[in-house]
C-alpha cells in the first residue's frame, strides 16, 4: 500500500474529535481503533439491536461504517480547515455480517484537491476467524470555506 502524508501534522487528534462528534457512531457502539494518513479502522460489537430479521448486521450498518472508515481516511490526508462529506459509493454485500463483531477498514486509493477516492472493507470476526463481508469504494469531497463546515 501506498504511504500518504497528511497535509495537518495533528491529523490523528483532527480526526479522533470529529469521530468523537458523530453520534450515529456513538448510537450503534462503533469505534475507531486505528488512525494512520489514508487509513482508518473502526470496530463495532456485535448487538442484537443492530440486526436484521435472519440475525445478520443489518446491511445499513455495514454500509454505515465501511462510508465512515471511507470518510476518516480521506479526512486524513486533508488540510486543516477542511470537512469532508460522502459524493458517492459503491457496495458490494459478499456474506452475510455475523460474529462477534465487524471491523471496517477505510483506505485511500488516490487522494485529490477536491475529490478523495476511497476503499473500504468490512470483516466479520467469529471464532477467531475473519471474514470479509463487504467491499466499498467511495469519493470523498473536501470542503474548505464553508459556514459552519469544519472537521
Amino acid at each position: 500500500m501506498k504511504k500518504f502524508v497528511s497535509q495537518d501534522e495533528n491529523y490523528e487528534l483532527r480526526v479522533r474529535e470529529s469521530f468523537s462528534k458523530q453520534n450515529l457512531m456513538k448510537t450503534i457502539g462503533a469505534t475507531l481503533t486505528k488512525v494512520l494518513p489514508g487509513e482508518v479502522e473502526i470496530s463495532l460489537e456485535f448487538r442484537d439491536d443492530l440486526t436484521q430479521q435472519h440475525g445478520f448486521v443489518h446491511a445499513g450498518i455495514v454500509a454505515t461504517l465501511a462510508d465512515t472508515a471511507c470518510g476518516y481516511a480521506a479526512f486524513s490526508l486533508m488540510a486543516p480547515d477542511a470537512a469532508v462529506l460522502t459524493v458517492e459509493y459503491k457496495i458490494n454485500l459478499l456474506s452475510p455480517a455475523v460474529g462477534e463483531s465487524l471491523i471496517a477498514c477505510g483506505k485511500v486509493t488516490k487522494p485529490g484537491r477536491t475529490l478523495t477516492v476511497c476503499s473500504g472493507d468490512v470483516f466479520a470476526l467469529k471464532d477467531g476467524e475473519k471474514k470479509m463481508v463487504a467491499a466499498m469504494i467511495a469519493t470523498m469531497m473536501s470542503l474548505r470555506g464553508r459556514e459552519g463546515l469544519v472537521g
